[in-house]
């Protein structure tokens, strides 16, 4: 695996209405809901593990790719820029990434070679995927770059390394 990589825990492949999201407790992939705006995700969607979010989840990840996977595959990938968004719990940001492995999309190191289209198609779904669900919205806020991504991921370690010591104590 590159130097730069990380691995990622795809939750809801691309195309998907499905919002499926691992469960520790169950050790596994669960339903979560139904997507109620017709609007599917376009991008495989999860999280880097071992890191936790400024809401307190994972730190989740948008995987740019050929083809979807599936809930629970695990995917070495690339980060490339960051989302940023908020949503009813705050602040939401997501990495950006592409996987090592595919040709098609490994080419790609910074955000701005991203085609505008996946860009668009990105920003518009996290602008209305949550408009017909009662108590939830979405607010996409901008882009950052791979240095920001990187800040990001290193700040989610750091969080989950320091609620562990607290969890121990």
């Amino acid at each position: 695996m590159p130097d730069d990589a990380l691995i990622c825990m795809v939750e809801i492949p691309k195309g998907s209405r499905n919002k499926y999201e691992f469960d520790p407790a169950l050790g596994a992939i669960r339903f979560d809901r139904f997507v109620s705006a017709s609007v599917v995700y376009p991008t495989d969607y999860g999280f880097v593990p071992e890191t936790m979010g400024l809401d307190g989840d994972e730190l989740d990840v948008l995987v740019c790719l050929s083809e979807p996977t599936f809930p629970g595959c695990l995917v070495p990938v690339r980060p490339i820029g960051l989302f940023c968004m908020n949503d009813e719990n705050g602040q939401d940001d997501k990495l950006v990434c592409v996987p090592t492995s595919d040709p098609r999309w490994n080419v790609y190191e910074h955000l701005d070679e991203l085609p505008q289209q996946q860009r668009d198609e990105i920003f518009h779904f996290f602008s209305v995927y949550k408009d017909l669900d009662p108590d939830r919205h979405s607010e996409p806020a901008g882009w950052k770059d791979r240095e920001a991504a990187w800040r990001s991921i290193d700040d989610a370690r750091r969080r989950y390394r320091e609620r562990g010591d607290t969890d121990a104590g």
